[in-house]
């Protein structure tokens, strides 16, 4: 029973959020990497990001592994957003951006015996405000945003698309160049959410904290190749009448590392990047390796012939 309650808490966790030079926010862990705390020049941005999250095993509290028979998870979403950059007089690069993201969650097990499949809308993502500095040597970013609970949730079944929360999310974060070119950088983005009690029963998701950056270098001018990682602390417990014995005061924790490759095709005005990271110390959520990436497409810019 312990191990059954576990694991429906796992399979909660799987669901899945997008995120990620243009961003989509900062909720999954890998979604973002090299230019998380980046900002980018203004004009009008068409973006479109996935991520992939499949899981190794599923850690306990105490960091051990729960087993579990027969285990096959993973969780797979695609977000289509767009994000607007411009500069308002005498102030700084203002952004807002937004996104609708359509996502997969899978788990099959042997003991417990469990079998789910679901696929829809996921929660939306919206920002209403990204404030950024952009320095020949450093680049520093703030902002607000928040994740509705637009996907279809399922209170008692322990999975779905959504979450059933409201997120609000706030994040501060910079980057570092070791010479006017840009070339060669480094960056983190450091975000703090906190979450409302979910719908339709009695449970709130404690308050998480999060760090996601990386650091790479710019070869032949059109690609970047570097180091991403991430790091995930949950703050303050879950609370709420209807929250699992088995989890009860119980936090999770997650780190992540891996190499990311970025391209740039200027004549296209488009820019991919794409990364692999695998988990590690993780305690009290499931343990996988993380694939995401996505495409930006500069659709508008100031002074851009019609």
């Amino acid at each position: 029973m312990v191990r059954h309650g576990v694991l429906l808490f796992a399979v909660a966790l799987l669901t899945a959020e997008t995120a990620s030079a243009q961003q989509l926010g900062a909720k999954v862990m890998g979604g973002l990497g090299i230019d998380a705390g980046t900002q980018g020049p203004p004009g009008l941005y068409i973006i479109d990001r996935f991520i992939e999250f499949t899981v190794v095993n599923v850690r306990g509290r105490d960091g051990a592994v729960v087993p579990v028979p027969g285990l096959d998870a993973f969780a797979r979403a695609n977000a289509l957003g767009v994000a607007y950059t411009f500069v308002p007089r005498g102030g700084p690069l203002i952004t807002v951006a937004g996104s609708i993201p359509w996502a997969r969650v899978s788990l099959e097990s042997d003991e417990p015996l469990l079998s789910v499949d679901r696929f829809g809308l996921a929660d939306i993502f919206v920002q209403p405000i990204r404030a950024g500095w952009r320095h020949p040597r450093y680049d520093a970013v703030t902002s607000y945003s928040f994740f509705a609970p637009t996907g279809k949730f399922e209170p008692r079944g322990g999975a779905g698309v959504g979450r059933g929360y409201w997120t609000h999310q706030l994040s501060a974060g910079g980057a570092l160049y070791l010479d006017t070119t840009r070339a060669r950088r480094a960056s983190a983005l450091v975000s703090y959410e906190t979450n409302t009690r979910k719908r339709d029963i009695d449970i709130t998701r404690g308050n998480m904290l999060q760090i996601q950056g990386g650091a790479g270098t710019t070869i032949y001018k059109v690609v970047v190749v570097g180091v991403a990682g991430y790091a995930l602390w949950q703050v303050s417990d879950d609370r709420g009448a209807d929250l699992p014995p088995a989890v009860a005061n119980v936090r999770t924790r997650a780190y992540g590392l891996g190499p990311e490759i970025d391209f740039v095709i200027p004549r296209l005005r488009l820019r991919g990047e794409f990364r692999y990271e695998w988990d590690f110390g993780v305690r009290a959520r499931p343990q996988g390796r993380v694939f995401a990436g996505g495409l930006t497409y500069r659709a508008w810019s100031p002074g851009a012939s019609p």
